[in-house]
């Protein structure tokens, strides 16, 4: 499956797209060890790759990457407070998705990968989402998850280029009752598999549509050097299971 996106117009993806491969992280400040990142150097994205990534019509919409852009409410320069209180009351996409919000991530400039586990305050790299609760079977059944980038600075998407129903086949743990978990890619990288990373830009007001406990992924502000602040809300649970 993959990461199937949604886009009409390659040249604008391929303006926004990096690809790179991944490696672990052992034995560094701030970082979960084991936590799988993006090893550069980035390099653009070659258009056969983002035809061969491009969503069909046999894609369900529970499984389709899509970006978005909203108009953002007036802030003022660097106000977190401001922009916190404007995503509460946001109407992410004019009644297309629910308006409860799910949370906000406050992220510095600089950072590979910025999700943090909320227990130790380390980052995780590359993770998938278990909102849901389904097994292998099921995981690509759960609720997508919208996120909009509120600025004042660029963030970025980061994509691994197989979902977590492919690496579990790969290791031998796609057993039905099987819980796909982010140790499942972490073990997947150990073990010698190959894994790539796509990178995507998110300017302020921009944001994805995306089937984040299916597909491992994160946020970055490598590069960067002003914080951004990512808003979340989690989609309707789709009606045919």
């Amino acid at each position: 499956m993959g990461i199937p996106l949604a886009f009409s117009e390659p040249e604008k993806l391929l303006d926004r797209c990096e690809t790179a491969s991944v490696r672990l992280i052992s034995g560094q400040t701030g970082y979960d060890e084991g936590a799988v990142v993006p090893r550069g150097p980035w390099q653009p994205l070659p258009p056969e790759d983002a035809e061969r990534l491009r969503a069909d019509d046999t894609a369900p919409d529970s499984v389709r990457i899509e970006l978005v852009r909203r108009p953002l409410p007036p802030f003022h320069t660097d106000d977190e407070k401001g922009r916190l209180e404007a995503a509460a009351h946001l109407d992410p996409l004019s009644g297309r998705w629910p308006n409860e919000l799910l949370g906000c991530t406050a992220s510095p400039g600089g950072r590979t990968t910025t999700t943090e586990d909320p227990t130790t305050q380390l980052r995780i790299g590359l993770h998938v989402d278990n909102f849901d609760r389904l097994p292998y079977a099921r995981r690509h059944a759960g609720r997508r998850r919208l996120c909009l980038n509120l600025g004042p600075g660029t963030r970025y998407l980061l994509l691994a280029d197989l979902d977590v129903q492919q690496i579990c086949r790969a290791l031998g743990t796609d057993g039905q009752h099987h819980y796909p978990h982010t140790q499942d890619v972490r073990r997947y990288v150990t073990n010698g598999h190959p894994l790539r990373c796509l990178r995507i830009r998110l300017e302020p007001g921009e944001g994805y549509i995306a089937p984040t406990e299916l597909l491992p992924h994160d946020g970055s502000t490598a590069g960067i050097p002003e914080p951004s602040l990512a808003a979340f809300w989690l989609g309707r649970m789709p009606r045919h299971r």
